[in-house]
């Protein structure tokens, strides 16, 4: 739906349109543990967003395109893996009393 553009684009999608792929990469990861494992085992490794046709999410024909979904992914796993070690350390806590 997104490249269908007989559908108008809202008139702020420049300005928010991270924060929606943000919150979407975010619900789908939480949600699914499968994906999440995948996206956890990549380490600290850089993430690209490897497409010729988008130079905003991905690197585009040259490579040096913004790769948004990149940078949006890696945010993700950190975060992930912030909350892991939250919910690891609180139940920790939990068992020792």
């Amino acid at each position: 739906m997104g490249r269908d553009r007989s559908r108008p684009l809202r008139r702020d999608w420049e300005r928010i349109k991270d924060d929606v792929m943000r919150r979407a990469v975010t619900a789908k990861f939480t949600a699914h543990a499968d994906i999440r494992a995948i996206l956890l085992d990549t380490g600290d490794e850089e993430i690209v967003e490897d497409t010729s046709t988008d130079r905003y999410w991905g690197r585009g024909r040259s490579g040096t395109g913004k790769n948004m979904l990149g940078r949006i992914l890696m945010r993700t796993r950190t975060q992930l893996r912030a909350d892991l070690t939250q919910n690891a350390n609180t139940q920790g806590r939990r068992q020792r009393r």
